[in-house]
């Protein structure tokens, strides 16, 4: 008799748009990995539908719109009874956790962080105060104490950095025994394909890219503006810069002046199509968190990149990077300025982006690990479990308080009706 079909029930921030930012295609990549272990994947979402989200039947992944506060989950989520249950993002945990563990107590709970949402909130409140980041700064931050919380109370954390498990590790004491690291899953680029790529002089120009909804985005736009594009622009009058990204505000489009060279293109229908035509990519981000979707893009398109420490922490391991990095506003101008002119240097850059994505996010090196560790966390779950007693012990006192929170908004909601 063949066993019944695993569930994966993916309870989404908002619907996938991988063409809008990196965790849209990150969560393909999840999807993908467990329907090769042999899940049916259901992906539901309080958000509203969006003009740019991912058709979810072509990837035979059934879609289901899912209410707040609301009974109506309760009874979904049990009829559903799936074997496993994503989170995506804390704030999805915190929303529906405790309904998950109340109906559905056997389900294996997982939380895909996207990235440590306090450490990024902490850096960018030490930017903004002109002071240097410290990380028992984090341990300020209102944020960590819900965000440490949801992680202990999942039985597994997909983490995207390396940086970021150790923060978890040595600032929180997070036992490794919750946490998994799992980057960006890609494809390796294969001879064929890197042949295929235009080359140093089919391309001209520099690029940025990236979702606006997102402040370091926005904050690395007007560093160019200000900063850093006047610098390469004096020595390359015939440069342009080309700035895409999705949701741009007013703000963003007041800051588009042809006169300069500096373009804002608004989103790219075809991401991959414009880093490709470009010749080097700049990222100057000066807070953050996780690992960078933009660079990886760049890397796969065959396009050097500069950017800061913050952009390429966790990114490159011992690997030489994809181009330079650097935190100064005139050196990031002159190394941008050498990368562009120089072909055997870009070519050198162009190589080392290859090696990185074969060597750090190539798929076959976490795909068979990660099957793994679902098949072994949903065969010794109660152990698992029981060794996490702070887990235990917030998932006690979160169904109790989020519970009725939750029923007396319920509540409210009825007598409005």
């Amino acid at each position: 008799m063949t066993p019944p079909t695993q569930k994966l029930l993916i309870i989404g921030f908002v619907w996938p748009e991988p063409n809008s930012s990196a965790a849209g295609g990150r969560m393909l990549q999840l999807i993908t990995e467990f329907q090769q272990q042999g899940f049916d994947v259901i992906f539901a979402s309080p958000a509203m539908d969006s003009d740019f989200m991912v058709d979810l039947s072509l990837l035979k992944v059934a879609k289901k719109s899912i209410t707040l506060n609301c009974p109506s989950f309760d009874v979904f989520v049990k009829e559903l009874n799936p074997s496993v249950v994503l989170f995506d993002r804390f704030m999805i945990e915190e929303q529906f956790g405790w309904r998950v563990a109340e109906n559905c107590p056997e389900a294996l709970r997982i939380l895909d962080t996207e990235d440590l949402h306090c450490l990024r909130q902490a850096r960018q409140k030490a930017f903004k105060a002109h002071k240097e980041f410290s990380l028992t700064d984090i341990l300020k931050e209102e944020v960590a104490k819900r965000e440490i919380a949801s992680i202990l109370r999942c039985d597994l954390s997909l983490m995207i950095s390396e940086f970021e498990m150790d923060v978890l590790k040595t600032v929180f004491k997070i036992d490794e025994k919750l946490l998994c690291y799992l980057p960006f899953l890609l494809d390796t680029i294969s001879e064929e394909t890197f042949e295929k790529l235009p080359s140093f002089k089919e391309r001209n120009n520099f690029i940025f890219i990236g979702n606006f909804l997102h402040e370091p985005n926005w904050n690395a736009v007007q560093y160019l503006k200000q900063s850093i594009w006047p610098l390469i622009r004096k020595q390359l009058p015939d440069a342009e810069l080309h700035i895409y990204g999705a949701y741009p505000s007013q703000k963003v489009n007041q800051l588009h002046q042809p006169k300069e060279g500096f373009q804002i293109k608004g989103r790219a229908n075809d991401a991959n199509e414009v880093v490709q035509k470009a010749r080097i990519v700049l990222a100057p981000l000066r807070f953050g968190a996780g690992i960078k979707g933009k660079l990886i893009e760049a890397m796969q398109c065959g396009t050097p990149s500069i950017t800061t420490s913050i952009g390429a922490e966790s990114m490159h391991g011992q690997f030489p990077w994809n181009g330079f990095i650097t935190n100064d506003a005139n050196e990031f101008a002159k190394q941008a300025i050498e990368l562009y002119q120089d072909e055997k240097l870009w070519k050198s850059a162009q190589q080392n982006g290859i090696a990185i994505i074969n060597q750090r996010y190539s798929k076959k090196l976490f795909e068979n690990d990660f099957a793994d560790r679902i098949q072994f966390l949903q065969s010794n779950l109660e152990q698992h479990r029981l060794e996490n007693f702070m887990g235990s012990l917030l998932q006690h006192h979160t169904l109790t308080s989020t519970k009725y929170m939750s029923r007396w908004i319920e509540a409210k909601n009825n007598k409005k009706d």
